[in-house]
């Protein structure tokens, strides 16, 4: 074996392992000490004594390795569990009636003519760890405030409504239209955490998997920077986040872990329901889930509360001296437990207890089925209590509770444990009998046998029932309950706009620029300045935005505690604990996480918050689709820039940069309104409608996806008779053709604007045509009224057909229309069947590429000669010129020689 010195030094926990050693002899004696522990004692032994050398020696703040995973027991141990203030032969009886008519609802949502389906299981493995947080933890908002901020898991919605039910919040017929909100109308339920569908109920969207912890994070992250900026106080609020083991799985449930521990965010509880299963079967069945997360939550920084047993176990820990029982608890896979959580109690003797003499003996005065209800602490009212109260006690770190439980718990023997209980939705007579007989609930058999079975309910005056209320009438309120309290804000007057509204007179600017300034004059504004909180993921130079850096500040709760590189430069970097700018690195999902839990603040916390998102287009919709989603859902507001957009405007990116078609995407998404603009003074006018829509008297809960260049055009100032209207609603004339005898129209949006104009020109001088130049500053727009009209005319035939806007904007439009963008075709399609005439769109399908922006739009054929070609051919099928012209107009712009191409503009990043 290598001598000390001769060893490669290597660090273990993020410590040396390799220093100095002053004392040789000293260390031989600890060393000799630790071997005589092993020889005499055992290894586990001499385990034990190791793990609490590394504790104390944490204690006294003495630098070790950090323990990654502890012992499958409970963190807090018996003698430290404080005591337990709640009445818990109570709540066994709230919880009973809980669990019965949470399996019920979804029983009775799989009747005949129905089947809409349901979960069972989650809310019956999870349900004591929610009873805890109703009876004792969960703040209502009743004194004005915030509350505290409860991300539910989605499959355990049932188990919430059955509750709500209880407290006379929701009634039986509600419980029945459970997953039918039309046809049971109003009385229908959403099938998981949906805002938006229960506006008065839900508060936060969680089904889909990783989007809850992610969400939670970034909540607990606002409520510290509103409170920091003096916009609310949220010191009383704490974030709940419930999750499953299997969850944990997704990217989004652990990527963001780091960024509570950093920031300290102890306003903070995940509360893991570890069931051991997944949708289909174990989660880890050759490993431990437990120690796995137990082992990620540490390394991240976080404070790691373990919930395995129930107090059933305790006499048996107290046995186990020398550690051969927590030495199997930590040995046995979890597909083993969940094999013991269907077996009998005999069977869990012989094979868990009986491979060794001193297992044997502990159990040795315990029946079969004692044995067989060994339980799990995640069922235990005390032991969870503890758990929380040591989590909200906790300082410094967030918290996370590993609770352990049997899926189906309860539900017998048909469903607990078993790999398809998660989808199992329909219980039987004889699974509903010994349901009851373990719930000890007042129900005949009668009433199970015949027809559906019935919702249980002690009476308003029960005993039960008013320890509900009064528990929540201690705690805050009832929740879930989302309360808009948020007056209309102030709205700028002109003044904000005016810049904007001017153009740029000689200089060139990016519509990504144009907007900065306009945002710019927005934040200087005395009554809504401070509500703006700017959001990017590492790109506030790219977007010109480092400007705002030292007066708004980027935020960061240690502030700067160093000297910045470019301390002395005009644009400094600036972090400050009251910092306005949310800087949150390379990660488009913790931006859109914070965009969304400021967008809601409104909501949460009755203070209306302005979030402006900037992003790289191609990785802002594509990327973080599901949570735009997850915004609409939460009915969050907002303003969303997709900046370097367009496909052809990155000349040196290529592929992966090049985006042509995140408007398509924003067109999925009902509550995004979404715009191309062209240039500055429309951007003024989109802001200033979409601050009055979201933030003004009778607000709507949208936001707004806006998609700004890079590419430097000078912008003209705004027109005397500008068509506001026409900008709103999507489509306005920017420039009448002035000469020409065949008559076109040439539709375009956003950088494409100036090549169409460009194009009308040489239409003009060179081929006799006289083209109208339109803004079409909203395809998705136009499209969307397209259809809410065709809607409204195929329901009311009997009335006056109504028009669409596009039709009636190109309705007196003389010749055929041809749309041009630096999107895919599909992205100007989509108003073509109410464009009147011919109609042809040009677009950058197929994927980007690096080159020049001149030789992109030649190989797409975008760019001002191709639009040429595009109108000549339409005007050659309707008859107007002569089809040589074509080929003459594709030799005279060299159309099929790319490299032909002038290379257009270079540069501008902003």
């Amino acid at each position: 074996m290598a001598s000390g010195s001769d060893r490669n030094p290597i660090i273990i926990g993020g410590l040396p392992s390799q220093v100095p050693d002053f004392d040789p002899e000293e260390t031989q004696e600890w060393l000799d000490s630790l071997d005589a522990a092993v020889d005499e004692r055992g290894r586990e032994r001499a385990r034990y004594l190791m793990l609490r050398l590394i504790e104390r020696a944490r204690e006294k703040r003495v630098a070790v390795p950090e323990m990654r995973s502890t012992d499958y027991v409970n963190t807090i141990a018996t003698k430290d569990e404080p005591f337990f203030p709640g009445n818990e032969e109570i709540e066994r009886k709230i919880l009973n009636a809980t669990r019965w008519n949470a399996a019920v609802m979804v029983s009775r949502a799989q009747r005949p003519g129905i089947g809409v389906g349901g979960h069972i299981a989650t809310f019956a493995s999870s349900a004591s760890l929610y009873d805890v947080g109703f009876n004792h933890f969960f703040r209502g908002k009743d004194d004005g405030k915030g509350g505290d901020q409860i991300f539910f898991q989605g499959h355990a919605s049932p188990g919430v409504y059955a509750r709500a039910y209880l407290l006379d919040r929701l009634s039986e017929a509600q419980l029945d239209a459970f997953r039918q909100e039309k046809s049971k109308a109003p009385d229908g339920l959403s099938s998981y955490p949906h805002p938006r569908l229960m506006p008065d109920f839900w508060e936060f969207p969680t089904v889909s998997m990783g989007l809850g912890p992610l969400g939670a994070i970034y909540q607990a992250r606002m409520n510290r920077y509103m409170e920091a900026r003096g916009i609310a106080d949220t010191s009383d609020s704490h974030v709940w986040a419930y999750l499953g083991d299997g969850e944990m799985d997704e990217p989004e449930s652990l990527g963001q872990l780091s960024i509570a521990a950093r920031e300290g965010l102890d306003n903070l509880t995940f509360v893991v329901n570890c069931n051991l299963q997944r949708l289909d079967g174990p989660v880890r069945g050759n490993g431990k889930i437990m120690q796995e997360l137990e082992s990620q939550f540490r390394g991240a920084g976080w404070n790691v509360i373990k919930l395995v047993w129930d107090r059933s176990w305790d006499p048996l820990l107290a046995q186990d001296r020398d550690g051969v029982l927590v030495n199997k608890l930590n040995t046995t896979p979890d597909g083993q437990f969940q094999t013991y959580a269907t077996e009998t109690g005999s069977y869990i003797r012989d094979h868990f207890f009986g491979d060794d003499h001193r297992l044997r003996a502990m159990v040795e005065g315990m029946t079969d089925q004692q044995i067989q209800h060994l339980g799990r602490g995640g069922h235990d009212h005390k032991k969870i209590f503890a758990a929380y109260a040591a989590a909200k006690a906790h300082k410094g770190q967030p918290t996370v509770i590993l609770a352990q439980t049997v899926k189906g718990w309860t539900l017998g023997p048909n469903f607990e444990g078993r790999n398809a209980t998660h989808q199992m939705k329909k219980l039987t007579a004889e699974d509903l009998k010994r349901f009851r007989d373990r719930l000890h609930l007042p129900i005949s058999d009668k009433e199970l046998e015949n027809g559906n079975p019935p919702y249980y309910h002690p009476g308003r005056d029960s005993e039960e029932i008013q320890y509900m209320h009064d528990r929540r009438k201690a705690n805050g309120g009832y929740v879930p309950t989302r309360v808009v309290r948020a007056k209309p804000l102030p709205l700028p007057d002109e003044k904000a706009y005016a810049g904007a509204k001017k153009g740029s007179g000689q200089q060139k600017i990016a519509t990504t620029m144009a907007f900065v300034r306009v945002l710019k004059d927005l934040m200087r504004d005395k009554e809504i300045g401070k509500r703006f909180v700017p959001i990017a993921p590492d790109e506030y130079r790219t977007f010109g935005m480092d400007a705002f850096f030292p007066s708004a500040k980027i935020y960061n709760p240690l502030g700067q505690i160093y000297e910045s590189v470019d301390r002395e430069l005009l644009l400094a970097y600036k972090e400050s604990p009251t910092g306005q700018m949310l800087h949150d690195g390379i990660s488009e999902a913790g931006c859109t996480a914070s965009l969304i839990a400021a967008g809601s603040a409104y909501a949460t916390h009755g203070e209306p918050l302005i979030p402006i998102y900037v992003f790289y287009s191609m990785f802002g919709f594509q990327r973080t689709g599901d949570q735009f989603w997850q915004m609409a859902d939460q009915l969050a507001r907002g303003f969303v820039l997709g900046a370097t957009a367009g496909r052809t405007t990155l000349t040196g990116e290529g592929l992966q940069h090049a985006d042509g078609h995140s408007q398509l995407l924003a067109s999925t998404n009902p509550a995004c309104v979404a715009y191309d603009p062209a240039y500055g003074y429309e951007i003024a006018h989109i802001v200033k409608d979409g601050l009055r829509r979201m933030y003004g008297e009778n607000s709507e809960d949208i936001f707004y996806y806006l998609t700004v260049y890079n590419e430097p055009i000078q912008h003209p100032a705004e027109p005397s008779d500008v068509d506001t209207e026409g900008i709103l609603k999507g489509l306005y004339r920017v420039k009448p053709g002035d000469k020409g005898e065949h008559a076109a129209q040439i539709l375009a949006s956003g950088v494409a604007v100036p090549w169409a104009i460009e194009a009308q020109q040489i239409l003009a001088d060179e081929w006799n045509v006289k083209a109208d130049v339109w803004s079409a500053t909203s395809w998705n727009e136009l499209r969307r009224d397209a259809v809410e009209i065709e809607e409204h005319n195929l329901l009311h035939p009997e009335e006056e057909q109504r028009v669409p806007y596009v039709t009636r904007k190109l309705a007196d439009a003389e010749g055929p229309k041809v749309a041009v963008s630096d999107w895919m075709r599909a992205v100007p399609d989509q108003i073509a069947r109410w464009v009147p005439g011919t109609y042809q769109s040009l677009g950058a399908d197929g994927f980007g590429f690096a080159d020049t922006r001149g030789a992109a739009r030649r190989f797409f054929h975008i760019d001002p000669q191709s639009i040429v070609l595009g109108v000549l051919t339409e005007l050659a099928r309707e008859g107007k010129v002569d089809r040589s012209l074509l080929k003459q107009a594709i030799d005279r712009y060299q159309l099929l020689d790319v490299a032909a191409a002038e290379a257009g503009e270079a540069g501008g990043d902003a």
